[in-house]
């Protein structure tokens, strides 16, 4: 039953005198069937996508970067946005029901594109995992950036979610020389950094889950387009895919948003005995104002322009189990659903 805007509001109230959040997540023996992922949310456009995902009845909800539009370097502007987000009525009753973790982009990290030369990078960071209500116990405060990984659920049912930092350590991007594109490969930049790099390693290699998520604020796999894009920098995107096909952790998926539209893509690593798909999900307030043709050889169908969000279903009673992308829009709008051979 959804609440009134008047209980919504009182709801606001009681949120603001709540020293208990709802809303996060540690690693948990509960088991996860239904994630809901989103990005890119502006605070001056209409929120009514929360009640659209709690139509679904997610386990728990993941930014995927964008949560909000800061873009400055004053560390109070940035953390009155968030909390103009933290106390919406429509995100308050969501957090009052749902879990909730995730990690940025470059909008709510502060700088527009930008990567480990912004300033205050820290200082933002730090503001992020407040407004993500993280325990000041958690080991994220003791190390720079602002990955994380999350276990939910047990033996074979577990589910290994891994969101990584693709800013605060991320080399120049090379601008292009082509009209028609805005940047163009750098050969020997890095995104993750050495320590992130060997904290993957170690999150993937010691893991017995059975389903292996990673997320991030920018794609993986296109590499078509001339926006933002690990293939940007395709020496990282090449180690990350030599990772996974050395370690081969069991069904893994990525998550990506940035875009302002939705799709899914896919590629077969020669190494790996499954292909690797990813869910990009981006566009809960605003999508592209105009539609053109953008080439990815790795999309699966059409992408998505609409106001969207992503799902990650897990049928855990199928053998062997059944992974499904959904991306979803306002009145409940199934606009696109992909089965993963794994």
């Amino acid at each position: 039953m959804k609440f009134s805007y008047i209980g919504k509001l009182l709801t606001v109230c009681l949120f603001l005198f709540s020293c208990k959040n709802q809303g996060s997540i540690e690693s948990s023996s509960e088991d996860i069937s239904v994630i809901a992922v989103g990005s890119c949310n502006k605070m001056s456009v209409d929120q009514s996508i929360w009640d659209n995902i709690e139509l679904q009845s997610p386990d728990l909800f993941v930014w995927l970067g964008d949560i909000i539009y800061g873009d400055t370097d004053d560390m109070e502007v940035l953390r009155g946005k968030y909390n103009a987000l933290k106390t919406h009525p429509e995100y308050v009753d969501f957090l009052s029901r749902t879990k909730v973790i995730g990690v940025w982009d470059d909008h709510d990290y502060g700088l527009n594109d930008g990567g480990k030369e912004f300033l205050m990078k820290k200082e933002s960071r730090d503001v992020l995992l407040e407004f993500l209500d993280v325990p000041s116990e958690d080991d994220i405060w003791n190390r720079e950036g602002a990955y994380s990984s999350y276990e939910m659920g047990t033996g074979s049912k577990k589910v290994k979610l891994i969101l990584l930092d693709s800013r605060y350590f991320r080399d120049a991007l090379k601008d292009a020389t082509n009209p028609d594109l805005r940047y163009e490969p750098n050969p020997v930049g890095d995104i993750l950094g050495e320590e992130q790099w060997a904290w993957l390693e170690n999150e993937l290699r010691n893991s017995d889950a059975a389903v292996h998520i990673i997320g991030n604020g920018i794609q993986v796999i296109p590499e078509d387009h001339g926006f933002e894009k690990w293939a940007n920098l395709p020496q990282a995107r090449n180690r990350l895919f030599d990772l996974i096909q050395e370690i081969k952790p069991s069904n893994t998926i990525l998550l990506s948003g940035d875009r302002h539209i939705s799709e899914i893509s896919k590629i077969d690593l020669p190494d790996l005995d499954y292909p690797l798909y990813e869910l990009t999900a981006s566009g809960m307030t605003h999508t592209w104002r105009e539609a053109w043709e953008e080439v990815n050889q790795h999309r699966i169908g059409d992408h998505v322009r609409a106001r969207n969000y992503g799902l990650i279903k897990v049928d855990w009673s199928k053998e062997p189990l059944e992974i499904t992308f959904e991306i979803r829009g306002l009145e409940n709008t199934l606009y696109k659903a992909e089965k993963l051979l794994l």
